[in-house]
């Protein structure tokens, strides 16, 4: 990745995924959370708060040692145990049906192949389990997505590989996955291009 995506990038991540307007986003995303959780691209813990209770154990999937050590005091501060537990959401180093959820939140517009990640999460998430996700992508007016293809090489160099076009509930779909609750908006106080998202629950099985 290089000292900039090792060293730089983590902590501008941390700062721009962690502003306010995005906060009940992320909670939003994260209720209704039960039993084991794996949580695809960790990042810095920004959701740690946002955990219910119902929530017994989160296996982290993050590829950033620097991201992992910001969130060292958001794991440690947590009453949820939290581990690290994977580097790279295309290979989940865990047995078929191990979890009862995943999360993945601003995770699904940088993973290289998407649909390995999503045939993963359905291979390690047990039947009748649920993806809760919140992700920008593909804008639904044609003036933005025009944007959205004139800006995404630069988005991709600058943001650690961040698809701006990516359909992520079609994805999802492709992948097998059955959507069950769907909110589609623009994020408030973010130039549309980047601001195009998803939030909802997939259901595995």
């Amino acid at each position: 990745m290089g000292f900039y995506g090792d060293r730089i990038l983590p902590h501008l991540i941390n700062v721009v995924c962690g502003m306010k307007d995005t906060l009940p986003l992320r909670s939003r995303a994260c209720a209704g959370l039960s039993g084991e959780v794996i949580e695809l691209g960790f990042g810095s813990g920004i959701n740690v708060p946002f955990y219910p209770q119902t929530v017994t154990r989160v296996a982290a999937i993050e590829p950033s040692d620097t991201g992992w050590k910001i969130a060292a005091d958001r794991v440690a501060g947590s009453s949820i145990p939290i581990e690290r537990a994977g580097l790279d959401g295309q290979r989940l180093p865990f047995a078929d049906n191990t979890f009862d959820a995943a999360l993945s939140t601003y995770t699904l517009c940088t993973i290289p192949d998407l649909a390995s990640a999503l045939a993963e999460v359905k291979r390690v998430v047990k039947d009748g389990g649920t993806l809760h996700f919140l992700e920008h992508g593909n804008a639904p007016d044609e003036s933005v997505r025009t944007w959205q293809r004139r800006l995404e090489p630069i988005q991709k160099r600058v943001a650690g590989g961040c698809h701006l076009t990516r359909d992520i509930p079609a994805a999802l779909r492709d992948a097998g996955l059955t959507i069950t609750s769907l909110d589609t908006f623009y994020e408030e106080h973010t130039p549309k291009p980047m601001a195009a998202m998803s939030l909802g629950v997939a259901q595995v099985g």
